[in-house]
C-alpha cells in the first residue's frame, strides 16, 4: 500500500497507543515483533482468565472444557483464513513443529526428493537434512538470491527444478514471507506450479496471519502453517496447521503421537487400547489426533478470539493495521538507509509487508583477515553476537540480523505501537555499533 503514515491512522497508532495497550518496559523500543511477537493487555487478561479456569478444575477443564472451546476457536480461525472447513485447521505450538509434523509423516521411497527454496528458515532446512540422513529421500534447493532476484526469476527457477526432476519431487517447501530478510514471496504462483507438476505443497507461513491476507481455499495448497504469536497478537506459543481434507490420510500421527492415533489393523489385533480420551462419534480423526498431544499451556490457543477482537474493535480491523505498518516500514526503511548510508532490497511496493530491510555498513572479506575498514568472514558470527547483545544491553532495543549474499542485513519490524522516530533510534544505534565493530571492540568480547 502506498498510503503514507499520516493518512494511515497516525492519530491512533504509535507510542501513545503502545503505552496504553502494550506491556513493554519503559524506554524499551521493540523493533522485532517478527521474532517473538508481543501482545496487548486485553489479550493478557484473556490468557490469565484461561489459566485461572485451568487451575480451578484442571482435569475437568483439560479433558472436557478445552476440546469444546478449541472447536470454537478452530471455526473462528477457519473463517479468518478462509479455509473450506474448520476440520482442515488444528492448533499446534509453532510453525516449525507443524512443518516437522508434515514432513515426518510423509513416506519416502528411494529416488524421492524434497524441494525447498534457498533462504528457507534454518530449522526447516535442517529438518530436510535430517530426513535425508535418516530416510531414503534426497533434497534439491531452488536457487534464489533475495538481494537481487525478483519474483519472475524465482518462479522460473522453481518451475525449472520441478521440471528437471519431474516425477521425483514428493513435496516442495516455500514461504509466504521470507524470514530473513523480511520479503513477501510469490507463494500463490509457486502453489500453482506445484499443482501443475502434481507435487505436494508445504507452505511455511510463519509470517502470515496478522501480517498479510490469507485465503486458503483460493490458494489451494496441500499443507500450510502460520504462527499466531508473531503478528496476530497471540501469546506464544500458538500456530495453525492446515491440512486439506484430501491429504489428512497422509498425516498418520501428531508430534508427539497422541491418544488420538489409530494403529494399523494388524497392530491393533495384537493389543487393546484403553484410551482416557474418546472422541464424539462425529469428530474428525485428524482433528482428534491434535486435540490432546500431551500437557501444554492451554491458554494461547484460546486467546485467539481476544486477539481478533482487539484487532477489530480497538485497532479498526486488518486493513487499518496493515496500512499503518506497511507505511511505517517503508518510511522507516528509507530513513534507516539514509542514516546508515547503505541500501535496501530492490523490491516493488506491491510486495511491501511490515518489514524494513537495510544492509549494514560493514565490508565482509570472503577470504583473508580484515583490514582497518573490513572484517573477515570468519568473524561474522562474533560480530553479529556483539551487535545483538549490545543493542539489547546498551540501547534497550532489538532488531534481527542475518548474513545474506556476502553482507550483513538488519530487519526491522513495523508495528502499531511504533513511530518513525523509533526506526531512527534503531538505525543510529546500529550505526554506532558498526563503528565499534570497525574499531574491533567485538574481539574483546
Amino acid at each position: 500500500m502506498a498510503e503514507s503514515i499520516d493518512a494511515a491512522n497516525s492519530h491512533q497508532f504509535g507510542r501513545t497507543f503502545g503505552e496504553k495497550y502494550f506491556m513493554f518496559k519503559p524506554g524499551f523500543i521493540h523493533l522485532n515483533q517478527g521474532s517473538y511477537g508481543g501482545y496487548p493487555r486485553p489479550v493478557r487478561d484473556a490468557l490469565r482468565s484461561v489459566q485461572d479456569s485451568v487451575q480451578a478444575e484442571p482435569d475437568a477443564f483439560v479433558r472436557y472444557a478445552y476440546p469444546k472451546k478449541l472447536d470454537e476457536v478452530r471455526e473462528l480461525v477457519a473463517n479468518h483464513v478462509h479455509a473450506a472447513s474448520k476440520d482442515e485447521i488444528v492448533l499446534i505450538p509453532n510453525a516449525t513443529l507443524a512443518l516437522n509434523t508434515v514432513l515426518r509423516n510423509l513416506r519416502y521411497q528411494t529416488g524421492d526428493l524434497i524441494a525447498y527454496v534457498e533462504g528457507t528458515y534454518g530449522a526447516i532446512e535442517k529438518t530436510v537434512d535430517y530426513l535425508v540422513e535418516t530416510t531414503p529421500v534426497e533434497s534439491v534447493r531452488v536457487p534464489f538470491d533475495c538481494t537481487a532476484d525478483d519474483d519472475d526469476t524465482l518462479v522460473e527457477s522453481f518451475r525449472s527444478v520441478l521440471q528437471e526432476h519431474q516425477g521425483r519431487v514428493r513435496v516442495a517447501i516455500f514461504d509466504t514471507v521470507l524470514s530473513m530478510p523480511g520479503l513477501r514471496m510469490p507463494f500463490e504462483r509457486l502453489a500453482e506450479i506445484c499443482r501443475d507438476f502434481s507435487v505436494l505443497s508445504a507452505v511455511d507461513g510463519a509470517h502470515g496471519i496478522g501480517l498479510i491476507d490469507l485465503n486458503l481455499e483460493k490458494l489451494g495448497v496441500d499443507f500450510f502453517t502460520t504462527n499466531c504469536h508473531k503478528w496476530l497478537f497471540v501469546p506464544h506459543t500458538c500456530a495453525i496447521l492446515y491440512v486439506a481434507l484430501k491429504n489428512q490420510h497422509l498425516m498418520r500421527s501428531s508430534l508427539p503421537t497422541s491418544h488420538g492415533f489409530q494403529p494399523l489393523p494388524e497392530i491393533l489385533q495384537k493389543k487393546q487400547y484403553m484410551s482416557p480420551y474418546e472422541p464424539p462419534a462425529s469428530t474428525n480423526p485428524f482433528v482428534f489426533q491434535f486435540s490432546y498431544t500431551g500437557t501444554i499451556d492451554n491458554g494461547p490457543p484460546l486467546c485467539i478470539p481476544a486477539a481478533l477482537g482487539f484487532r477489530k474493535n480497538i485497532c479498526g480491523g486488518e486493513e487499518a493495521i496493515q496500512a499503518y505498518c506497511q507505511a511505517l516500514a517503508r518510511d522507516g526503511e528509507k530513513l534507516a538507509v539514509e542514516i546508515l548510508q547503505t541500501r535496501t532490497l530492490p523490491m516493488p511496493e506491491t510486495k511491501r509487508v511490515a518489514f524494513a530491510n537495510v544492509q549494514l555498513p560493514l565490508n565482509i572479506l570472503a577470504s583473508g583477515a580484515g583490514d582497518d575498514n573490513s572484517i573477515a568472514l570468519a568473524d561474522v558470527p562474533k560480530v553479529m553476537n556483539f551487535i545483538l547483545e549490545h543493542l539489547a544491553q546498551d540501547y534497550n532495543t532489538f532488531v534481527n540480523l542475518a548474513f545474506i549474499s556476502g553482507s550483513l542485513w538488519a530487519r526491522f519490524s513495523a508495528q502499531i505501537y511504533l513511530e518513525l522516530k523509533d526506526f531512527e533510534y534503531g538505525a543510529r544505534a546500529l550505526k554506532e555499533l558498526c563503528q565499534r565493530v570497525i574499531k574491533r571492540e567485538y574481539v574483546t568480547v
